[in-house]
């Protein structure tokens, strides 16, 4: 008899290990917004001690060329959602300030969390959402079973943070409802990120945490902006207090993970939404340009995977990725197959590429409109249009390079020509912006483009 109970009990105990070992990953994405690449301790900074966003670089993957698909929250947040250049489906610049029912992700895209939803998956979103401010927008009715956050570009982080206007006045919303949130509200986002963890611990859960911080308005709460005194400016000060606020939050986070033993069983992925714009006193470091423009600082970005356990910790991975990556690997590592009737995806699996298990590059190149500031880069070349440079096509060389200052076009006219000409086959699969950038007028494709391209790098810090 004892002999059978203890085999009972062993066959139990593997039962329970093979089911632990079976239940699908948890995936987490988190998203900065306007961080500036140098401002991370693993990317060198020096007066902003963010040790749990460093964390995530310590325990998983560093991608020292990791890009976002614009310079520019909307349209980022659009092909992140989609796994598809944005461009695609016409979600080219911003919403802007104070967007007409249509301007949303189109409701023809089906969204990552349509499909995790799918495929057994709680869905839940906490934060900015910029994709939509309509009711048929709202995450809720994009694939999230759960939401809490704000619909636009940009809000107060007080709850008596003065009046604002526009997109900064909208209220938070619990689902559709608004609610009166008392707290700081990068504070707030993270007691309803740790809240989300807590409720789905027992259930495969996939959480979009999208901080504001540090966009715009400036506001720091006064316990974070204590610690840094000696930061004379006080706007970098301000920004430094809201850079530490965001990563208590995602330590937070991190911590419930731990607490809850979900850590090992949760894939997490951190990317800032665009690079840091001059407005927040953000900094780029040694890469050129910043929000709003194709030149490296405006489309490279702090870029990290953690799967404590599955992926290697401590590495670096150079080649060139992108966040619309985010999408194919989350339903990878969910065992989900995308539908071979849907519109292919741009992004891939990264997976076995972090892995060591394949050693070609992810991309043959990457690319990027942004109305008439374009780029790609294949290999360490790129070829670029940015506002502020030349009118005609620049090449750089990035691994010799980085701040691209030295314009190889004239030099390496082959090389130009090869990738212009990727760019333009790239460019037959696009299709016109549904709407023109804010201030275009009427929000037709095409109206007043270049008065609408030069407002919208004109409201870069509201918008």
């Amino acid at each position: 008899m004892r002999h059978i109970l203890c085999t009972i009990t062993a066959l139990l105990l593997a039962s329970s290990t093979l089911a632990a070992d079976a239940r699908k990953p948890n995936i987490i994405i988190i998203v900065g917004d306007d961080m500036g690449y140098a401002d991370i301790g693993v990317h060198g900074c020096k007066d902003i001690p963010t040790p749990h966003i460093d964390s995530l670089a310590k325990n998983g993957i560093r991608c020292t060329s990791g890009y976002v698909s614009g310079p520019y929250c909307s349209p980022t947040r659009a092909g992140l959602m989609t796994g598809r250049y944005q461009q695609r489906f016409g979600h080219e610049f911003n919403p802007g300030p104070n967007p007409v029912q249509q301007f949303g992700l189109p409701l023809t895209e089906v969204t990552l969390a349509d499909k995790l939803k799918a495929g057994g998956y709680a869905t839940g979103m906490v934060g900015k959402w910029h994709l939509g401010n309509d009711p048929k927008f709202n995450p809720v009715n994009r694939g999230f079973q759960e939401y809490f956050g704000f619909l636009g570009g940009a809000h107060q982080y007080f709850p008596a943070g003065g009046t604002g206007k526009g997109q900064q006045a909208a209220p938070i919303l619990r689902g559709l409802e608004p609610i009166a949130e008392k707290e700081y509200l990068t504070d707030a986002f993270a007691r309803e990120a740790v809240a989300y963890i807590d409720k789905h611990q027992r259930d495969p859960f996939f959480l979009y945490l999208t901080f504001n911080a540090v966009h715009t308005p400036m506001q720091s709460a006064e316990k974070y902006l204590a610690r840094f005194p000696d930061v004379k400016d006080q706007k970098r000060r301000t920004y430094c207090g809201m850079m530490s606020a965001m990563d208590d939050a995602i330590g937070s986070v991190l911590k419930k993970l731990d607490d809850s033993q979900l850590t090992e069983n949760t894939l997490i992925f951190f990317v800032s939404d665009n690079g840091g714009p001059p407005v927040n006193a953000s900094s780029n470091g040694p890469l050129h340009g910043n929000k709003a423009q194709t030149w490296e600082g405006g489309i490279r970005v702090p870029y990290l995977v953690q799967w404590k356990g599955k992926i290697p910790a401590g590495k670096t991975f150079d080649q060139p990725v992108i966040q619309l990556d985010f999408h194919p690997t989350a339903l990878a590592a969910a065992g989900i197959k995308s539908d071979e009737k849907a519109p292919k995806l741009d992004g891939v699996n990264l997976l076995p590429h972090l892995l060591g298990d394949v050693a070609s590059p992810p991309h043959d190149a990457l690319y990027w409109r942004f109305g008439e500031q374009t780029a790609i880069r294949s290999g360490n070349m790129k070829l670029v249009k940015a506002r502020g440079g030349s009118p005609d096509w620049e090449l750089y060389d990035l691994a010799a390079d980085l701040g691209e200052t030295k314009n190889l076009a004239a030099d390496k006219p082959d090389v130009a020509k090869d990738l212009l000409a990727k760019y333009d086959a790239w460019n037959t699969g696009n299709v016109k912006a549904l709407w023109g950038a804010p201030g275009a007028g009427g929000g037709k494709a095409g109206k007043g483009k270049q008065a609408g391209q030069k407002k919208l790098l004109e409201q870069e810090a509201t918008e």
